[in-house]
């Protein structure tokens, strides 16, 4: 009997062994392929789909506005869906307007966003006058027209014309005395360019007094600096963000930034929106909605798995 070399056997166990081990693998690996394939092909019946496919999220926001999709996806979405119309009608109005105020406020070194303001403001309608007595395209109040030197017809609020219409009342007891005719004056704030300029200085000015935030910029262009100063006060916060200071503000403001917000990122994804395609969140749809031929495609896919 001829004697084995122990090395030569130690060498064929060891090749053998690594033999099995590969061969093991690809049995594995080829089992667990076709059961997954059965599995998914399964769900793909062409005929009678009942499995699902996630749509991932495709909103993209402003570079201004990243960071503020956990506090503000649920309400973009609900306002694109309740005031889908009004969005069409603002974002067409603003080919018009947009190009010619993003232009301005980039001389000022300020965010284009802030043309939304227009739409939210005056809808674009120049000879808006609110209840407050803001005029014009930016809904600039006399205060800010004096301070920014335009020219300007002055304009009074809802309560100051019902105390001058209840003093003329009494006046009609005694006669009238003639009253001069006075020539109209020109307001600026109607003229789309001159308010816009405005706009844009009074934008910058608030920069410097709320550190550059732009949520509190706009916050301020509705209701006042002063109140956001208090606002924020209020927070006890050492530099508080909008979201710190919203429920300090009025629920007006409180609306008037999260429209802010809504209008820039939709108009961001426009296209999505208008063809129903734009997703905030994760969705889950049904494959059987897809249709025979999208059906015949996943399972195409899935037989190359």
């Amino acid at each position: 009997m001829t004697k084995r070399n122990p090395y030569l056997q130690k060498i064929s166990l060891c090749v053998l062994l690594a033999f099995s081990i590969c061969n093991f693998t690809t049995v594995k690996a080829q089992v667990v392929k076709d059961t997954a394939k059965k599995l998914l092909l399964a769900v793909a019946d062409k005929k009678g789909i009942t499995g699902y496919i996630v749509k991932q999220a495709n909103v993209v926001y402003p570079d201004l506005l990243c960071g503020v999709a956990d506090n503000s996806a649920d309400y973009i979405e609900n306002f694109s869906i309740n005031r889908r119309e009004y969005i069409m009608r603002m974002h067409k109005k603003g080919k018009t307007f947009f190009t010619k105020a993003a232009s301005i406020l980039r001389k000022y070194k300020l965010p284009e966003e802030y043309k939304v303001l227009l739409a939210l403001e005056s809808a674009f309608n120049g000879n808006a006058v609110s209840k407050a007595g803001a005029v014009g395209y930016w809904q600039i109040m006399d205060e800010v027209a004096a301070e920014y030197g335009m020219k300007y017809a002055p304009q009074l609020s809802a309560a100051e014309k019902k105390k001058q219409e209840a003093a003329l009342k009494k006046a009609l007891v005694q006669p009238a005395a003639k009253k001069e005719k006075k020539p109209a004056v020109k307001d600026d704030r109607k003229n789309f360019l001159k308010s816009t300029y405005v706009a844009a200085r009074y934008l910058k000015d608030r920069t410097r007094n709320l550190d550059n935030d732009p949520l509190l910029i706009v916050a301020s262009y509705n209701c006042g600096v002063g109140n956001v100063w208090e606002a924020m006060k209020k927070t006890g916060v050492a530099n508080p963000s909008f979201w710190d200071v919203k429920s300090y503000l009025p629920a007006e403001t409180r609306s008037y930034v999260m429209n802010f917000i809504t209008l820039n990122v939709i108009f961001n994804n426009y296209d999505k929106f208008v063809s129903n395609t734009l997703n905030f969140k994760p969705v889950k749809v049904k494959l059987g909605s897809l249709g025979a031929d999208a059906a015949a495609a996943v399972a195409e896919s899935i037989q190359q798995y």
